[in-house]
């Protein structure tokens, strides 16, 4: 099997984690602070490379009703501008809650507010992939079965 990079993409910073070989586990890696779009899919796309990812999972933030905002808009051109930057395969995966649940971890592990913003959205990338490799567990890599706006 093949390694999948998951993405928490923000307006601010970028979450990044990835799994492991077997696609069982995903590890926090990175938050980068890239405040342009442009930015983001261009310091995403590097790392996809360097690491060898088969597929880059990027957290789709629709609303509470499954209707898309304007976050899910900007998402759609993030998206847009990593799939010219990389031959990847991109999936997009519901990423509802991923950021409380990753800023609940945080609390509970009494981590300061401080540290708090810089670990929040590379755990929330985490959450997002480990959601998205739970869901394709025993699938083929590519398997387009799972529904790309599953989660948690």
């Amino acid at each position: 099997m093949s390694k999948v990079l998951g993405v928490d993409y923000g307006e601010r910073r970028t979450g990044i984690a990835i799994s492991d070989a077997a696609r069982a586990i995903a590890f926090p890696r990175e938050t980068l602070d890239c405040p342009r779009l442009e930015q983001a899919a261009a310091a995403v796309a590097r790392f996809a490379a360097a690491e060898g990812v088969a597929e880059i999972v990027v957290g789709y933030p629709l609303n509470m009703n499954g209707s898309k905002g304007p976050r899910a808009e900007r998402t759609d051109a993030f998206l847009a501008e990593l799939a010219a930057r990389t031959v990847v395969p991109l999936r997009k995966w519901d990423e509802r809650l991923s950021t409380r649940i990753a800023e609940a971890a945080l609390l509970e592990a009494g981590t300061s507010r401080r540290k708090r913003r810089g670990a929040v959205d590379k755990l929330a990338a985490q959450v997002i992939l480990q959601g998205y490799l739970e869901a394709t567990a025993g699938r083929p890599p590519g398997d387009e079965s799972a529904s790309p706006e599953e989660g948690p």
